[in-house]
């Protein structure tokens, strides 16, 4: 019990769970913007996988660690407009397109790395974004360290939840994704534009999700494995059903799965001598599974998702 206690009181503990949610937070935010407009985007794996390729790649040839970032957002953009056709346009199921486009875009990220990259004993690396401490707050007992030095993508993150939190409740713009997701025949009757709605919702949200792979490459490590996303993408999408749709929940949920996630790494090296490790490696999603169980039965399911949208018709 008291290596329990000594790893929650750790600051170090706090800092990593900021340092481990930051991907599923906006990747989180992209496939909760995605379905709000009623469009699921299992593509979401593949992209931030693509994102981290690129974003990586982007640096390792010149570019700064910001133009990586955006170019990671632009490149996630496009998946998402690729999806957006798919399913928007052509009224294509969401399922099999966004799988598609995960096998698709994980595949071309492959190749691309192989193509461009030389092969090496070791993987090339990068300078990474570096922490960056908060005048005045960096410096508090125990909570300077934990939540005020963190890289710069992790202070975007937090930034852009409240950002979204207040875009879809509090704007007409908000409003009118919500409309789309829930009945867009209504929306349309507003004179709002589903398919542009949902063309647009699809493709930011996809965007986010190619930034939430590039922290991967460009934050949290400094070189490109093809098998780096590690399913954080459909945890992502978990993360959505436990938020309710809500972006300030979706927050919440992130950093939780990354305590869990946190917390059993150093538990690991705490008693690792005496159970399985593979036991530790479960305990972040049986925990996940549990709280999921629970909040999915409050769960309000936006009413027009995954139900394709053709003008005119009833």
């Amino acid at each position: 019990m008291s290596a329990i206690a000594d790893i929650i009181a750790s600051a170090g503990l706090w800092a990593a769970v900021l340092r481990i949610a930051t991907p599923l937070i906006l990747g989180t935010l992209g496939a909760l913007l995605c379905e709000r407009a009623g469009v699921l985007n299992l593509g979401i794996e593949g992209i931030m996988t693509f994102g981290a390729m690129i974003g990586w790649l982007s640096v390792y040839n010149g570019a700064d660690l910001w133009t990586g970032l955006m170019i990671a957002a632009l490149a996630g953009g496009l998946f998402g407009g690729l999806h957006a056709l798919l399913t928007v346009t052509l009224g294509l199921s969401q399922h099999v397109s966004g799988l598609g486009v995960t096998l698709f875009a994980s595949s071309f990220s492959y190749y691309v790395f192989r193509l461009l990259v030389p092969v090496a004993g070791t993987p090339p690396t990068i300078t990474p974004f570096q922490p960056i401490a908060i005048p005045g707050l960096s410096n508090l007992p125990f909570l300077g360290p934990a939540f005020f030095s963190q890289t710069p993508p992790t202070y975007l993150a937090i930034a852009l939840a409240l950002l979204l939190a207040y875009m879809l409740f509090r704007t007409p713009l908000g409003l009118a994704i919500r409309m789309t997701g829930e009945n867009p025949h209504a929306a349309e009757a507003q004179g709002i534009n589903p398919m542009a709605i949902r063309y647009g919702a699809v493709m930011t949200g996809s965007a986010l999700m190619g930034m939430a792979g590039a922290f991967l490459t460009l934050s949290a490590f400094n070189s490109f494995f093809p098998t780096m996303v590690q399913g954080r993408g459909w945890i992502c999408i978990a993360l959505v059903v436990f938020a309710s749709w809500r972006p300030g929940r979706a927050l919440i949920g992130a950093l939780l799965f990354a305590l869990f996630d946190g917390f059993q790494l150093r538990l690991q090296t705490a008693l690792g001598g005496i159970v399985p490790y593979q036991l530790f490696l479960m305990i972040p999603y049986i925990l996940s599974i549990a709280a999921l169980a629970v909040m999915a039965r409050r769960a309000r399911v936006p009413q027009a998702l995954m139900q394709p949208y053709r003008r005119g018709e009833r």
